[in-house]
């Protein structure tokens, strides 16, 4: 006899249809690629380096760098400390950090979850549209690297943040530009977060269906964001 949970990730499954919406919107680090990690350890040495604080890549990457632009991820972890950076020491930290990602990714195999690509695939099959929209920079490089750039329509990333003037998640402005441009009314969209900043944004722009991937953050804490359902790994939505 299944449990709760697995009936709730079965209902879920069924939702993500066709029939009930149009596209589903995922993150990338943590969510569709095992990146995650690399961009912890990343900030950790860069906020180490410049300003000699001690940079938990657990807490405090989940609470006040992950899935956020840079320079808002820089300034809130700053600001727990009780530091007022200026511009200047700001951008320096987000440009070491952006530094080191890209050496890293330079020399490292960048891996796709297997269980997300299967959902993915399926999701093509049944007609559902995706897309990803990320804080990182590196969007593009990292899904080539991960063999998986043909999964999706379109990328939303930190460079169109900036560009277009977005607010950086927990706003939702990044993925409500995806629905735009894929032309799906957030109603009948998805997002796809392991973030809570992420999983925030999608409650906050009233998309259709939040689903939390519990890899880093605590599925209670996920809940507590605004997720609708909660799963350990996309394999579980395959039907």
């Amino acid at each position: 006899m299944r449990s709760v949970r697995e009936r709730a990730v079965a209902q879920a499954a069924r939702r993500v249809s066709h029939e009930h919406h149009d596209a589903v919107l995922f993150d990338l680090d943590g969510v569709l690629t095992s990146t995650s990690a690399l961009h912890a350890a990343c900030w950790k040495q860069a906020f180490e380096d410049v300003i000699g604080e001690s940079f938990d890549t657990g807490r405090d990457y989940l609470v006040h760098v992950d899935g956020k632009p840079r320079d808002e991820g820089v300034r809130d972890f700053l600001g727990s400390r009780g530091i007022d950076a200026t511009p200047e020491a700001v951008r320096d930290i987000g440009s070491r950090k952006q530094a080191l990602v890209e050496r890293a990714l330079a020399v490292g195999d960048v891996e796709a979850f297997p269980g997300s690509v299967r959902w993915v695939e399926q999701l093509r099959i049944a007609g559902v549209r995706t897309a990803v929209v990320s804080a990182s920079s590196n969007c593009g490089a990292v899904l080539l690297a991960a063999g998986i750039a043909d999964l999706f329509e379109l990328t939303v990333d930190g460079r169109d943040v900036e560009q277009l003037g977005l607010r950086g998640k927990p706003a939702p402005d990044g993925f409500l530009e995806a629905a735009t441009r894929l032309r799906v009314a957030p109603t009948r969209a998805v997002v796809v977060e392991d973030s809570l900043a992420g999983v925030a944004a999608g409650h906050a722009g009233e998309f259709g269906l939040v689903i939390g991937v519990a890899r880093g953050a605590t599925a209670s804490d996920l809940y507590s964001a605004g997720a609708d359902i909660v799963v350990e790994d996309l394999g579980e939505l395959i039907t």
